[in-house]
């Protein structure tokens, strides 16, 4: 499902894990392990990709990656905060360097005034703490999770461009 874009970016960000011996690893709600494949499509990812958690249930974000069932009551699996923690729980889990979590509304259905198809939140979780992006996407549900690929992708190229 990932473009040529999306490759590209894959191997170098493998390329680039790879040079510095860290590893990534992924939690993921709305693109439903389509990220962990961007990394796992890449000859040699073995080297940097530590494991992809997919975690469509509320039940499973909270107790395989320790998303605070407080979190999701208050702010619900579609916000900044279960993104962050999700990253979190994943870095945890895997003992990886990094860690990407995507939590968002793909569509068509299940949309709100307040989160609308196509929010998606994306963080990156880092030994200096977590980055979270707000996202809001057009399309259907292929393209909605499409993009959600490639903006984790770019959160990471941006985030190892800046600690080069």
């Amino acid at each position: 499902m990932s473009g040529r874009g999306d490759t590209a970016t894959a191997r170098r960000l493998v390329a680039g894990l790879t040079r510095r011996g860290w590893h990534i690893a992924t939690a993921e709600s709305c693109s439903g392990g389509l990220l962990a494949a961007a990394f796992t499509d890449i000859p040699g990812a073995s080297a940097v990709f530590d494991c992809g958690v997919i975690s469509y249930a509320d039940r499973i974000k909270a107790d395989w990656l320790s998303v605070e069932p407080q979190t999701l009551a208050d702010y619900g699996a579609v916000s900044e905060q279960t993104a962050r923690q999700m990253a979190e729980g994943a870095r945890r889990i895997s003992g990886a360097e990094l860690a990407l979590s995507t939590t968002g509304i793909a569509g068509p259905d299940g949309g709100s005034p307040d989160k609308p198809c196509g929010l998606v939140y994306i963080a990156l979780a880092t030994d200096d703490g977590s980055i979270v992006r707000r996202n809001l996407f057009s399309g259907d549900r292929a393209a909605v999770r499409e993009q959600t690929v490639a903006a984790a992708l770019s959160l990471l190229e941006e985030y190892l461009q800046g600690v080069e």
